[in-house]
């Protein structure tokens, strides 16, 4: 067994925790790290970098805020050169579809000359239970600046699922996976389903992007997140990514998980329930 670790970056987050853990488990070696770890890492600083990759074999990649933002080109160029300088034989891309900073991402890992893969995700499902959507359900009522377009959200677990396997199937290397759900749903059917598989009901609310923003302003949220919402919500979320893809069943032989499996999967935990939250 390779004993050299596999760095996770971003070890708290909602994948990199995941993706840590699905190693654990098959008894494999990992440095998971974040700004507060030992070593620490950073993308603003990149002399936190090098702790963090030496001695490593393969590294799962997320990039903070996200990869839409002007600075992730670079930040991943350099990440890479020093990965493929310091020995690592394998980089794992979490990518967003329908972003053109991630695309230049991705096409910066891919001619690197490293063993590379790339998933490229659409919206999460657990936006919805873990993310910035969770204040909202548990009040009853979540507002969005969401027309409505169809997105084929993907639960968190197949994306863990699928970066585990590509990290430990050689046949699976040097390939992109656009992994999708198996239905394509607007944000508001996503709250019906939700309102009908709990105890309270929980409406959908359409709302202007000025006034999302500026409520994002209000909370204390940074700029450089507030124009990543505005991103997200005005340009990315047009329609261009409502297809549903097959990369999920591609790396797993599975088909991906429906939506209505993963509500029962949060109803399950609790992270739903109101009382938790007294």
């Amino acid at each position: 067994m390779n004993k050299k670790p596999i760095v996770i970056i971003g070890k708290n987050g909602k994948t990199g925790s995941r993706v840590n853990r699905g190693f654990k488990t098959l008894g494999l070696a990992t440095r998971a790290v974040s700004r507060s770890s030992t070593p620490a890492f950073d993308w603003e600083d990149n002399s936190t970098w090098r702790p963090v990759l030496e001695g490593a074999r393969a590294a799962y990649v997320t990039f903070q805020p996200d990869l839409a933002v002007p600075t992730a080109e670079q930040s991943i160029s350099k990440f890479v050169h020093l990965a493929i300088e310091l020995g690592v034989e394998h980089i794992v891309l979490l990518s967003g579809r329908g972003e053109a900073g991630a695309l230049r991402a991705e096409k910066v890992l891919q001619q690197s000359g490293i063993d590379w893969n790339i998933i490229r995700a659409s919206w999460f499902d657990q936006n919805f239970s873990e993310g910035f959507m969770i204040e909202g359900i548990l009040s009853g009522e979540l507002a969005l600046p969401a027309a409505d377009v169809l997105e084929p959200f993907i639960d968190i677990d197949d994306i863990a699922e699928v970066a585990v396997a590509v990290l430990t199937e050689s046949h699976l290397r040097n390939k992109l996976f656009e992994v999708t759900g198996p239905r394509a749903l607007t944000f508001k059917q996503c709250v019906e389903e939700i309102s009908q598989a709990l105890d309270y009901p929980v409406k959908y609310t359409s709302i202007k992007i000025d006034e999302f923003v500026n409520t994002l302003r209000d909370l204390g949220e940074p700029e450089e997140m507030q124009w990543l919402m505005r991103e997200l919500f005005t340009v990315v979320l047009d329609g261009r990514n409502s297809e549903v893809k097959t990369g999920v069943e591609e790396a797993l032989g599975r088909h991906a998980t429906d939506f209505s499996e993963y509500i029962q999967k949060v109803i399950a935990s609790g992270a739903w329930s109101r009382h938790s939250t007294q």
